[in-house]
């Protein structure tokens, strides 16, 4: 039972939390964490518009 609830608490991912774990909210770390994935998002989208646009091209 200790695994499974180690598991849940400090591996896997709550969409009700923000897609962060519970461990990660606990200790502050989920703000940094979900800047971080907004910051990789936006540079996949733009890298995405310039390959499409240089193949439109």
């Amino acid at each position: 039972m200790g695994v499974f609830v180690d598991y849940c608490n400090n591996e896997r991912y709550h969409e009700s939390l923000n897609n962060v774990t519970p461990a990660d909210v606990y200790y502050g770390r989920d703000k940094a964490i979900i800047r971080e994935r907004v910051k990789i998002k936006k540079l996949t989208i733009q890298n995405r518009r310039l390959k499409h646009q240089k193949q439109a091209a």
